[in-house]
């Protein structure tokens, strides 16, 4: 049984892999943010900064 010329374990494997991956990139998408945020607020503290 084929579908767009992949058997169907490779369908399969597909999905796993989609279905690993995508907690684990909303989890880096989450630290990524809060590691932005924090450099921005460091980044005020200093003086010659008046943005």
């Amino acid at each position: 049984m084929t579908f767009l010329d992949l058997e169907w374990y490779w369908w399969l494997l597909i999905v796993v892999v989609a279905i690993i991956a995508v907690p684990f990139k909303i989890k880096f998408m989450k630290w990524w943010s809060m590691r932005q945020q924090e450099k921005k607020n460091k980044q005020q503290g200093r003086w010659g900064d008046d943005e």
